[in-house]
């Protein structure tokens, strides 16, 4: 049940190859973010045989990716499967099993990875996600439990966090579409409509094998 869970947030995931050369990688994100799932399997597996060393590979198929990201702490790349790893693990523990202080714990670990990665490698837009969401979701608890998440090591600037995920969503490559996502759903809650509709037919373009975007924004334009 767990690796369905994170099968489920991956397909939030995809690849947007328009910052840098499409890889098998890119292709198999894409499967995903179009619900095609057997084909991004595929095309997961095969990386991970042409690319063992890589925890990518695993990290996307939601398989081994910690062990291997454990064993070349410093690689790159092995970083920010960490950060995809960790965040995978705080949606799962908070959208799935409710244990929301599990998943805090594993939240602030994911942007502290990101943290560290970016402060090396920049270039890595997409780990920006992690310190994103940590700021915008913890941002929108009430005060007094923003006081609690603070005093516990939580960073909870709705503002920041909203330009981090912007930094992803332009910038970014993996995650880009996630991103974008994230940005509709907030400009839903501040009652941007214009903004959440323009970004939900960017989606539905792109991944029109996706039903959820279409359908969300049928119903925006009925309302």
């Amino acid at each position: 049940m767990r690796i369905g869970a994170c099968q489920l947030v991956l397909s939030l995931c995809a690849a947007s190859a328009t910052h840098a050369e499409a890889t098998l990688l890119d292709a198999g994100y894409r499967h995903m973010y179009n619900l095609r799932f057997s084909e991004a399997h595929a095309i997961f597996a095969e990386w991970e045989r042409q690319h063992p060393e890589d925890p990518m590979g695993p990290a996307s198929d939601a398989d081994k990716a910690t062990e291997m990201a454990a064993a070349a702490p410093e690689e790159p790349n092995a970083r920010f499967a960490a950060v995809l790893c960790h965040g995978l693990e705080s949606d799962y523990l908070a959208l799935i099993e409710k244990r929301y202080l599990a998943a805090f714990r594993e939240m602030k670990i994911a942007r502290g990875l990101a943290e560290r990665l970016l402060a090396e490698n920049p270039e890595y837009y997409d780990a920006w996600i992690a310190i994103g969401v940590e700021n915008y979701m913890l941002g929108l608890k009430p005060a007094p439990l923003r006081w609690l998440l603070k005093l516990g090591g939580g960073l909870t600037d709705r503002a920041l966090g909203l330009e981090k995920l912007r930094v992803t969503a332009q910038k970014g490559r993996y995650l880009q579409p996630f991103a974008r996502l994230l940005l509709a759903v907030a400009a839903l809650r501040d009652h941007q409509t214009q903004r959440a509709r323009e970004l939900l037919a960017g989606l539905t373009r792109e991944f029109p094998d996706n039903p959820l975007y279409s359908r969300e924004l049928a119903r925006l334009e009925r309302s």
